[in-house]
């Protein structure tokens, strides 16, 4: 009797300390996803949504198994999620690897697990334990992403190795996610710098691609304004990173005279080529900064330098690597950034989803009664293209709705993440909310053209058992940790 006493105190302590918010949010969300998928789904013939036949019947099924996984994670004791952290992660890498010689070729793509009547894709499951790995990594004794070099490798190479598998198995979009952990390692004390030169190589990839058409001083355009906001970008370091004022002056007054020089002299057409001019400003622009750095001894000027350089070099090699990619991912990335317009072929499942969405005004046109979803004008619209069946049907209210109800789940995961007293806690925290926050952006980016169609689905809405999963256990292994620290704070 003493013992069952026990046990039964330690249940009601755990129900008392889980965060009970996350988990309605958790249920709303995937109850508003089963409908929507019956919705996306519907036809005239269509059987009831809790039917099997049906994709909202077969959805119910993950979303029960999903909850019964969900309520497991919460009984298991939160050290053994740290204890295991790096067995559970080697062993989801050897999944992974497996993966790529055993998986059949679906769509190009060798990434999904046949067991019998069901599929499955590790890589969903890769997502939570590389967060427990980063996890058990940063919360190792005196580990300091800062103290050596060598704990950048290490971190590095906790989220580049399931990139490299995933890469591996043709499924560029689930690899991508991953890259999203940089902003853990930002929080946990990586220079802004690093997301600085990653958002300025979006940048300097999509200009480059998408003003190729033109041509200025015989380059490209997109390459001209490149050059440009490199040489602006240069004088604006100097001025406001370096505080060097006065060396910022100079630099300006040289690009702002040379290029008078070279605008007068495209007059009389004996500009030279575009690339020469601004290779030779913006190299003695260089040479003079290296002349200040070594007088004045400022390391900021070297950050500045290699910006500048690295950013030169890997202008040069964006044709390269684009040239390099899949001819379906090639039209996909320029049908996104406006490049070529090809409505019926890579471009038609973004310019239909576009359609639907429009359509439904503000207040929808009411449930299963889309045009554009019930005639099958959207392909994939129960699972990476759902949200515009949330557009068309509930119209700008509905979609508000669910990324309000998204908003308020990745805030509760990063308020989660803060009052954690744990380094393996916080980071793997982190590491569910920048998922969301990638998953959430990038979906919906695709789904209304901002973003290149890369099969990102939206969490806890688009059809399938593997991504249910996955996020199911990101968010229940999170809730069990929270109540743990919740319990051990009451004793």
């Amino acid at each position: 009797m003493r013992q069952s006493y026990r046990t039964n105190s330690s249940g009601e302590s755990l129900a008392r300390h889980i965060d009970w918010l996350t988990v309605a949010l958790y249920f709303i969300l995937v109850l508003a996803g089963v409908v929507s998928i019956y919705a996306a789904s519907y036809d005239y013939d269509n059987a009831s949504i809790f039917s099997f036949s049906e994709f909202s019947g077969k959805q119910l099924t993950w979303i029960g198994l999903a909850a019964l996984l969900g309520g497991a994670l919460l009984t298991i004791d939160s050290r053994i999620f740290e204890t295991y952290a790096y067995p559970i992660y080697f062993a989801v890498l050897a999944l992974l690897l497996v993966t790529i010689f055993i998986a059949p070729d679906i769509k190009g793509s060798r990434s999904w697990l046949v067991l019998g009547p069901m599929s499955l894709q590790p890589a969903e499951f890769g997502k939570f334990a590389t967060a427990l790995a980063l996890a058990k990594l940063f919360s190792s004794y005196s580990f300091n992403l800062n103290a050596k070099p060598s704990n950048y490798v290490k971190a590095l190479a906790i989220i580049f190795v399931p990139i490299v598998l995933i890469l591996a198995q043709k499924e560029t979009g689930s690899a991508l996610v991953y890259l999203s952990l940089f902003f853990v390692l930002y929080r946990e004390g990586m220079s802004g710098l690093v997301l600085g030169a990653a958002a300025l190589a979006v940048v300097i990839f999509v200009v480059s691609l998408k003003f190729t058409e033109s041509v200025i001083l015989g380059i490209p355009a997109g390459q001209f304004w490149v050059f440009v906001m490199l040489m602006l970008i240069m004088v604006a370091m100097l001025a406001f990173y370096v505080k060097r004022v006065i060396v910022a002056r100079n630099v300006f007054l040289w690009f702002a005279g040379t290029a008078i020089l070279e605008g007068v002299l495209s007059i009389w057409d004996l500009a030279p080529n575009g690339y020469i001019y601004f290779l030779s400003v913006i190299g003695v622009a260089v040479g003079y900064c290296l002349f200040e750095m070594l007088r004045a001894q400022s390391h900021k000027i070297v950050i500045t330098l290699l910006t500048v350089c690295l950013s030169v070099g890997f202008l040069f090699s964006v044709n390269m690597v684009f040239d390099h990619m899949m001819p379906h991912q090639q039209k996909r990335i320029l049908v996104a950034f406006g490049v070529i317009d090809d409505p019926r072929g890579d471009g038609y499942n973004v310019n239909q989803s576009k359609i639907a969405i429009g359509s439904g005004g503000i207040t929808g046109k009411g449930f299963l009664k889309g045009t554009q979803t019930k005639l099958k004008y959207v392909p994939e619209q129960h699972t990476d293209f759902i949200f515009c069946t949330i557009g068309e049907e509930e119209g700008f209210l509905g979609t508000a709705g669910v990324i309000t109800l998204f908003l308020i789940l990745i805030l509760r995961v990063i308020s989660i993440a803060e009052r954690q007293p744990t380094t393996f806690g916080r980071v793997y925290a982190y590491c569910v909310a920048s998922y969301l926050i990638f998953h959430f952006c990038i979906n919906i980016g695709m789904v209304i053209g901002l973003c290149p169609v890369i099969g990102i689905p939206l969490p806890f809405f688009s059809y399938g058992g593997s991504s249910l999963w996955g996020f199911t256990i990101l968010l229940f292994i999170l809730l069990r940790i929270d109540a743990s620290r919740r319990s051990r704070l009451t004793q």
